[in-house]
């Protein structure tokens, strides 16, 4: 195996192939990656999800359940960024005509022969290490590219344009304020010369929006807010005549869908602020934890659906949105469907935002105090993790999901979620959507009345970890059609924040795990055919790429601070 530096840090890729090739090809502007994108994923993967429906379904089969067990490392790049228990390794590496782009939770940004490892050009962010208004540590979830040019969001909350050619900056737009609590931490989406991005900072009462941007130039072309102002549709969801709603987060931390025919962008909301006390925000919370499509061009809002209402107990929607076509009761539907941290997928049309397998609004147990809304959605179908605690607890009263809490602690469901940032992609072949997932319980309180401070932790409660707790996961195939599972593997460790996984025409499901492994399962069965080694936590989503006619697999392996895997700095690729 050839390595690329001196040693190991905490950012690896790994790669995989059949075949290990030499050479590089010279980079050439692609005025193709439009096309690219409302493609389905062939040789290059040129943005998060694969293309714009962040199905992360590749068409590749060269590796396929056959011949996957020939796979063995043959390549691994140490970058020399990101290291230590502060960083995550989160981001997908992007492939375009034999160019490898990566971002690592420094956000600094690095170009490789996607054949070889051999570094070709490099950005460092330069960041002010002592940056700490950030929920969950250092990490970025990865890039975009068009226009000649490489995107990504900071943690110090600006977007910038790299050349892809050359890695100089091209533009830097400042989207809000670090001090006052934002940061970027999602990776944007670029199409038809617009890249939107989100922000991050849920947890010091930020208002959550989208922004869009002019590719060439990093001019804002519109912004919409997650959280409605006064007299906007959405306010009568908040306390009248107050501005929580201009604190009350619904931050935005993946990388949003689009759909070219209908012209829409969606995407998902985070929790609303404070986290854990709802009794000054009376009323449903809008966007709080909603599915949402607007118009791309524009920002014009055309529907929502929200997940959980009035959310007291941090269930962030946080993995990205996946689109889809499917034949419902004899008539061929759009579908939208997303993994949330409660446990369910909630699945929709996405053309009206409609439920296409059926979504009931149930009673739940009330708090007054918390002001808890009356009635919560229920996904008809089967949830992918545990929604009660543990009754054998003693320190707190065990709960279910949507259980209240005030001052006595109450185990339930963490809000750490069900899924949680982890990509859940979807398979035409199967009609199966494979979901991460945590199972994990905290307890809640409600404590202090701290009023907001701009740049200052905003929960007023906390969710903590039982004494002897233990986090672990699963990983679920589910059935689109019927929203139940088809088949379940349970992990030793969480992985709902962590991994993510890639499916492909060759009939598997490659996923990586906290401990270093890297696995491919049937993605029929969920048996598994093969895993490797990789040195370091594989915590990020794996990507699948061509180059002269070979078939490589990537992962970034460099741990992630919220599960406490191995921390390194690597990519690594495999032939037979």
């Amino acid at each position: 195996m050839r390595c690329h530096g001196q040693r190991f840090v905490s950012v690896s890729v790994l790669t995989l192939s059949l075949l290990m090739l030499i050479g590089m090809r010279v980079w050439t502007a692609d005025p193709e990656i439009d096309r690219l994108l409302r493609s389905p994923v062939g040789k290059d993967w040129v943005t998060n999800g694969g293309n714009l429906t962040n199905q992360r379904y590749s068409t590749l089969r060269q590796i396929n359940t056959s011949n996957v067990t020939q796979l063995k490392g043959a390549w691994m790049t140490r970058l020399n960024s990101g290291f230590g228990g502060k960083f995550s390794f989160e981001a997908s590496p992007l492939v375009k005509d034999g160019i490898m782009y990566v971002i690592t939770g420094s956000d600094d940004v690095f170009a490789l022969n996607a054949k070889t490892g051999q570094p070709l050009w490099e950005y460092r962010a330069g960041l002010d290490r002592r940056i700490s208004t950030l929920c969950c540590g250092w990490v970025n979830r990865g890039l975009a590219i068009g226009d000649g040019l490489v995107f990504f969001g900071q943690l110090d909350a600006n977007v910038v344009a790299l050349d892809m050619r050359t890695g100089k900056v091209a533009w830097k737009t400042p989207i809000e304020k670090r001090e006052h609590g934002y940061s970027i931490t999602s990776a944007p989406l670029y199409y038809d010369g617009i890249v939107y991005s989100g922000i991050a900072g849920g947890e010091y009462g930020v208002r959550g929006r989208l922004t869009a941007l002019d590719a060439k130039t990093g001019a804002v072309l519109w912004r919409w807010y997650t959280l409605p102002g006064p007299g906007e549709f959405g306010s009568n969801t908040w306390p009248l005549g107050t501005d929580h709603s201009m604190r009350g987060g619904a931050t935005i931390w993946n990388t949003p869908a689009l759909d070219p025919e209908l012209g829409l962008i969606y995407f998902v909301t985070g929790n609303c602020g404070p986290d854990y006390d709802g009794s000054m925000r009376e009323g449903d919370n809008l966007f709080c934890v909603s599915m949402i499509a607007l118009k791309a061009k524009t920002g014009e809002y055309v529907w929502h659906f929200q997940q959980v209402h009035h959310d007291i107990w941090n269930y962030d929607a946080a993995s990205p949105v996946v689109l889809f076509d499917t034949v419902i009761d004899g008539q061929r539907r759009k579908g939208i469907a997303e993994a949330g941290a409660t446990g369910w997928v909630y699945i929709l049309d996405r053309t009206n935002g409609k439920p296409l397998i059926g979504i009931e609004e149930r009673a739940v147990p009330q708090e007054p105090r918390q002001k808890t809304a009356k009635t919560q959605p229920f996904p008809i179908g089967e949830a992918t993790v545990p929604q009660c605690a543990d009754k054998r607890a003693e320190s707190a009263q065990a709960g279910c999901i949507f259980d209240g809490f005030w001052e006595n602690p109450v185990r339930i469901p963490s809000g750490y979620g069900a899924t949680n940032w982890s990509p859940a992609p979807y398979s035409p072949d199967t009609g199966y959507f494979y979901v991460p997932g945590n199972v994990h319980t905290l307890d809640f309180t409600r404590n202090g009345d701290k009023d907001f401070v701009s740049g200052k932790n905003y929960q007023r409660g906390s969710a903590v970890n039982p004494i002897g707790s233990h986090l672990s996961g699963t990983f679920t195939a589910i059935d689109i059609k019927t929203n139940k599972i088809a088949w379940q593997h349970k992990t030793p460790y969480s992985i709902g924040a962590g991994g993510g996984s890639t499916v492909t025409a060759g009939g598997l499901v490659f996923r990586g795990e906290p401990d270093g492994n890297f696995l491919a399962l049937d993605a029929k069965t969920g048996e598994e055919l093969w895993r490797f080694q990789t040195g370091f936590g594989a915590d990020a989503p794996p990507v699948v790429y061509e180059v002269d006619g070979e078939q490589y697999v990537a992962i970034a392996t460099g741990g992630n601070r919220s599960i406490g895997s191995a921390y390194g700095d690597a990519v690594l690729l495999a032939p037979p």
